[in-house]
């Protein structure tokens, strides 16, 4: 299992060889709530490090789903179209939202361990 790093924007994203799994954090959806619609980028669409990718909406807001690094979309995960609650029940886990062919390994440099994210996270909350 590789290492899971995460972005300002509450992504999370693991990497297998060339190919990114990128979704959103279990803090994301505690501040979103209940999630009631994801849309995802398009198969063969190319995203760039800290551009829109996704958009996920709640019963208290809206909020854009970025990508933490740059790459070609190669797969999505439809079930959490089909069913957005998935996201709350399984955030970090089966409700990935979609995964890239990495375009520049380096842009995970800038990028928080689970220990960095957490204090981040708790510090930016309050």
């Amino acid at each position: 299992m590789s290492e899971v790093k995460f972005s300002k924007e509450h992504e999370w994203i693991t990497v297998d060889g060339e190919i990114a799994t990128i979704g959103i954090t279990k803090h994301a959806t505690e501040m979103l709530g209940d999630i009631v619609f994801a849309e995802l980028p398009e198969k063969g669409s190319s995203v760039e490090k800290d551009g829109t990718a996704g958009v996920v909406e709640s019963t208290k807001a809206a909020s854009d789903v970025y990508t933490p690094i740059s790459g070609e979309v190669v797969d999505t995960n439809q079930s959490i179209v089909d069913d957005p609650s998935k996201i709350n029940t399984d955030p970090e886990g089966s409700a990935w939202f979609f995964k890239l062919k990495i375009k520049d390994k380096s842009e995970m440099d800038s990028l928080m361990n689970r220990t960095e994210y957490e204090k981040f996270a708790k510090e930016s909350a309050s």
